[in-house]
């Protein structure tokens, strides 16, 4: 199993739960990497809700695509990242109808991303079932640069952007999809601590 326990946090952190079937004509299900574990326990609940689903995957290295085509849903679309498969889902957010229920499963980067689209399209954040699988990599943002890092997994951070050394906070932007970074050094700078891998 890919399941992460997050610890307890500030309000704006998001919370995960499991992906339950609902009732509907049409069922959008986004995941990434272990995501697709999700998918699978999915469809073992309710093999009818996959036969009305449009599944779009971003394997991310994982071998699972071939276990989620063998579940025959309505559409299947793959894709290298979610950069890649943005249009696509935009797509079907603009052509859905009232009553599609959505899925975000993966990694957390994957699932604010792709929560935030639903939300521009008129989906509300709390009408979206999410369930985190996989890696716990964050994608931050510094406050400083404005520019975002994806894949973090120490504390503290060198930013991509302006090279900063950042704090990982729990702060979360459900506008941005991602954490907020702050420098670690501000009042005393070349103080950086040595990093240390996130939840150890």
């Amino acid at each position: 199993m890919s399941k992460f326990q997050f610890p307890e946090s500030i309000k704006s952190r998001p919370v995960y739960g499991t992906l339950e079937p609902r009732p509907g004509k049409a069922h959008l299900l986004i995941a990434d990497a272990e995501g697709a574990e999700a998918i699978l326990d999915l469809a073992a609940q309710d093999a009818d809700l996959i036969a009305k689903a449009h599944i779009i995957f971003i394997p991310k290295g994982t071998d699972y695509s071939d276990k989620l085509r063998a579940l025959n849903p309505a559409q299947y679309y793959e894709g290298p990242s979610y950069e890649a498969s943005l249009q696509r889902l935009r797509h079907v957010l603009a052509h859905a109808h009232q009553g599609l229920q959505v899925y975000l499963t993966g990694t957390e980067g994957l699932m604010g991303q792709a929560q935030n689209e639903a939300m521009q399209a008129g989906i509300p954040h709390t009408a979206i079932q999410t369930e985190h699988r996989g890696s716990v990599a964050r994608r931050m943002q510094c406050v400083h640069c404005k520019g975002i890092t994806e894949d973090v997994m120490h504390d503290p951070f060198q930013c991509a952007h302006c090279g900063l050394h950042l704090f990982v906070r729990d702060h979360y932007s459900r506008r941005l999809a991602a954490f907020q970074g702050v420098r670690v050094d501000a009042e005393d700078p070349g103080n950086i601590p040595d990093p240390v891998e996130l939840y150890s």
